[in-house]
C-alpha cells in the first residue's frame, strides 16, 4: 500500500493561497463564459440576426384568358430557313422585345401550317408556357389575350407538339419565344 503524505500546516496554507490566488484570475473569466452561455440560450429565432426585416413575397402574377378576337400583327414574319415548308410548323405573331401597359392584355395569336391539331381531327397540340410555370394546352388555333400580367420581363414559349408527345423538329420554327415588358 502507500504513504499517505501528510502535508504541515505550512504547506497547506501555502497550497490554499496558490489556489486561492488563481482563482481570483479565473473567478471572472468563468463568470464570462457563464453569461455567454445564458446569453446563447434563446428561444426567439431572431434573437442572433443583426437585423430582421420582414420583406413582403413578390407579387403573384395570375392570367386570365380573354377569348376576344385576335386582329392579325400586320408584321411581316421573317421566314426562317432552316424550316422546311413542307412539313408542320408553327408561327406566332407577337413580336419580340414588345411593351404592354400594366392591365393592358397580350394577344397571343399563331397559326399552324401542314398540321391539324387535335379539335380539327389531328394529332398535333400546341402548348405555351409564360415564365417557365405551368404550360397550358391548345387544341385549336383560336388566338387569345392573356391578361393579369405583373410588371417587368416576361417570357413567352409557343410549342407545336407532335403525335409522338415532343415538339416537332422542323428548324427553329416550333418552339418560339418572345420576351415582352409590361410597364
Amino acid at each position: 500500500m502507500g504513504h499517505l503524505k501528510c502535508l504541515s500546516r505550512f504547506e497547506s496554507q501555502t497550497m490554499t493561497t496558490v489556489y486561492c490566488r488563481h482563482m481570483k484570475t479565473l473567478k471572472p473569466f468563468i463568470l464570462f463564459l457563464a453569461l455567454l452561455g445564458v446569453a446563447s440560450c434563446s428561444n426567439n429565432d431572431n434573437a442572433h440576426t443583426t437585423v430582421t426585416i420582414p420583406v413582403a413575397p413578390p407579387p403573384t402574377q395570375s392570367l386570365i384568358v380573354l377569348n376576344n378576337p385576335v386582329p392579325r400583327s400586320t408584321t411581316t414574319q421573317t421566314v426562317d430557313t432552316s424550316v422546311d415548308p413542307t412539313k408542320p410548323y408553327l408561327t406566332l405573331y407577337l413580336e419580340n422585345k414588345q411593351t404592354f401597359r400594366a392591365g393592358e392584355a397580350v394577344p397571343i395569336d399563331f397559326s399552324v401550317t401542314n398540321a391539324k391539331l387535335k379539335n380539327d381531327g389531328g394529332e398535333y397540340r400546341v402548348r405555351y408556357i409564360i415564365d417557365d410555370e405551368d404550360m397550358k394546352w391548345l387544341d385549336s388555333s383560336t388566338a387569345f389575350w392573356l391578361t393579369g400580367w405583373t410588371q417587368g420581363q416576361h417570357t413567352v414559349r409557343v410549342e407545336l407538339i407532335g403525335p409522338d408527345g415532343w415538339p416537332y423538329k422542323n428548324g427553329n420554327a416550333n418552339i418560339v419565344t418572345r420576351e415582352i415588358t409590361i410597364i
